[in-house]
């Protein structure tokens, strides 16, 4: 997983053939930069919230107009479509997982691997230790693993239909997955935003998850504390028994439920990534273990399971919410998604390649001044990064660029750069509806970014923590001085 970051981060704004193409071409001017920024904001939010359009659509136009903005400067179409070229292809290996989660889903659904989790799983859990076990669960598998994506699209999958069940909402449900899966994400030696994070800024890995845990050990506890609090008010929606049995019953008649063969999937996606191989590699061995046992173990079709994987049919267990879970997955489920991603990366391009973002952030950096106000604008600055190019991986790499030499100025140790930019990037990317990671969690989960983003209490809280230290001086790590 650190393999495919180094490329990215290798090639970021180096492509030689865009590069002379740019050459010689003006800058946006301030101003215009805030015309053009504006613009593709009050698109969003007015198609969005005022106009109820569809994203798709609504991204469309936002190009057309970022476009036109960038002919202004002096810049062909061919140039143009570079720039979008550019902004795909720094994000396809997210592209691809994509294709692969939505496999992995699927052939988890036809070897009865989520079957099994759910039969066992819905009898240990209760509404009220639901959320908190179910944090600290998603925790640990991301942090094992190095994969937020990974354990939203089984874990997580999973934890949904059991929150379901039993009763509790399903935004507060996702949300609490996604808190979860993006604390490990964050803090795993083996994650690709951490790796890339840190070597963007040019710091240790460890340091730089020395420095993560000043903030997210203590965001952590809150948001544990608040998933515990929310959790108690569910006290009185115990499952009855006899529909856990029910439940059960069905599962039971539908599915072969040995665990020690139905979860060897998810125990080869775990060990592999562990391993440090790469998501692609660890994903496909898994899908295909699954497809192995769903026809020699789950006696199914061989052709009925490869056309689950790309579009999966609904279970039979005769219970309706239960067959529609297990009818998820595929790679259909995921075109919604992976169309939407390519024109906000193609859109990210233009904005990044033309200089509009730089242009407003190395504004906004010449007139800092405080340390804590450097921290909160770092974090800022990661979150419009990834309104602006749709990717955490291009706003880690473009504001460690950008920051650098403001810490270095401050004698700031790196590490804190790498970990505001992380708070500002990978935490937030989950927020926001047209990134790669809001629109997968969105596909995967089956609910809208907007509804579950309040619910995800430590990609909410964590920046917020953050700034609060500094502006007290917390966990502020100063150069070390040579001699």
């Amino acid at each position: 997983m650190t393999r495919h970051n180094r490329e990215i981060s290798n090639a970021d704004t180096h492509d030689v053939g865009l590069e002379a193409l740019l050459s010689g071409k003006r800058s946006p001017s301030l101003p215009h930069a805030i015309v053009c920024f504006v613009g593709v904001f009050l698109m969003i939010s007015s198609g969005l919230f005022v106009f109820e359009a569809s994203l798709h659509a609504i991204m469309f136009l936002a190009l057309v107009w970022v476009v036109m903005h960038a002919t202004w400067l002096g810049h062909s179409f061919d140039t143009i479509r570079h720039m979008m070229n550019h902004g795909i292809s720094k994000a396809l290996p997210a592209l691809y997982i994509f294709l692969l989660i939505g496999m992995v889903i699927a052939s988890y659904m036809q070897s009865g691997t989520i079957a099994s989790l759910l039969y066992y799983g819905i009898d240990l859990l209760n509404p009220v230790i639901f959320l908190p076990v179910g944090l600290i669960l998603c925790c640990l598998m991301s942090l094992a693993t190095g994969t937020s994506w990974g354990t939203v699209g089984t874990l997580g999958v999973v934890l949904m239909g059991i929150g379901g069940a039993i009763g509790i909402p399903l935004p507060l449900v996702a949300g609490m997955v996604i808190s979860g899966a993006t604390f490990g994400d964050k803090l795993s030696p083996i994650s690709d935003t951490t790796n890339l994070a840190a070597m963007s800024a040019d710091t240790h890995l460890y340091r730089h998850i020395h420095s993560m845990l000043y903030t997210t050990v203590p965001t952590f506890v809150i948001v544990l504390v608040l998933f515990s609090l929310l959790g108690m008010q569910f006290s009185g929606t115990f499952l009855p028994r006899a529909h856990i049995e029910e439940i059960r019953t069905a599962l039971d008649n539908a599915f072969q439920l040995n665990p020690w063969i139905t979860l060897l999937p998810l125990m080869v996606m775990f060990v592999l990534s562990v391993k440090r191989y790469a998501p692609e590699i660890s994903m496909s061995l898994s899908i295909l273990t699954a497809m192995l046992i769903a026809v020699f173990y789950q006696d199914k079709q061989g052709i009925d399971v490869i056309n689950a994987l790309w579009m999966n049919t609904e279970g039979s267990t005769g219970m309706d919410n239960l067959d529609t879970l297990l009818g998820r997955g595929g790679i259909y489920s995921m075109a919604w998604t992976l169309l939407l991603s390519i024109m906000a990366l193609a859109l990210g391009g233009i904005l990044h390649h033309a200089g509009f973002l730089r242009v407003l952030l190395v504004n906004v950096i010449m007139h800092i001044k405080r340390i804590s106000t450097l921290i909160a604008t770092t974090i800022a600055a990661g979150f419009v990064s990834n309104i602006a190019m749709g990717e955490a991986y291009l706003s880690i790499i473009l504001n460690c660029q950008l920051f650098k030499s403001s810490y270095e100025e401050k004698e700031i140790d790196k590490a804190v750069l790498s970990r505001s930019v992380e708070e500002g990037a990978t935490l937030t990317t989950a927020l926001i509806p047209w990134t790669t990671t809001g629109t997968f969690y969105a596909a995967t989960l089956g609910i809208a970014t907007l509804e579950y983003a309040p619910y995800a209490l430590l990609n909410l809280l964590n920046p917020f923590v953050s700034i609060a230290m500094a502006l007290l001086g917390l966990g502020v790590l100063r150069q070390k001085r040579s001699g």
